[in-house]
């Protein structure tokens, strides 16, 4: 099954924004504090800041990849959407909670495209009209081929008919 090839104008860009967040690094940030804080009675005030310094870069580099992962899969379904002849006006950052998000307007609607941006537990959620479904970043990057075809069908092609060629 293959994604149907229709010819809309796209009003997209094709820039899918950056969406480091601040909330997330303040956690990575206040974790790492309290993890450190641990190690000045055992190991001293020299101990407790390589510690410190150890976790935030570790916490930080982490949340990096992970926004990049999330980032480099939306930018993937959008591709696999726009060359499938979905019409995206804009993707946009949003964010929930401690979701980094994009927002992908289109005429079928918004769909929202996120999750937890921290590499070693990266999950991607994918809501449209209410409806939402997660799972690991990896397995959707992975297979982000099948993951843009069985959404395609799902969003905007309703109402079309099978796309099946």
């Amino acid at each position: 099954m293959q994604l149907e090839q229709r010819s809309r104008e796209s009003l997209w860009d094709g820039t899918v924004p950056s969406a480091i967040d601040a909330r997330v690094l303040g956690l990575v940030v206040v974790i790492a504090a309290l993890a450190a804080s641990v190690n000045v009675p055992y190991g001293g005030v020299i101990v407790a800041v390589a510690a410190f310094a150890l976790l935030t870069a570790g916490g930080v580099v982490g949340h990096l990849l992970g926004e990049r992962k999330l980032r480099r899969i939306t930018d993937g379904l959008v591709d696999r959407w726009l060359g499938a002849g979905a019409q995206i006006t804009d993707v946009t950052r949003s964010s929930e909670g401690m979701r980094t998000e994009w927002t992908v307007h289109t005429p079928e609607g918004e769909i929202t495209i996120g999750g937890v941006a921290l590499v070693p537990i990266a999950r991607l959620s994918v809501e449209w009209q209410g409806v939402g479904d997660a799972m690991d970043a990896s397995d959707a990057d992975d297979d982000l081929d099948r993951l843009a075809e069985s959404l395609f069908e799902e969003i905007f092609a309703i109402g079309d008919g099978p796309t099946r060629s």
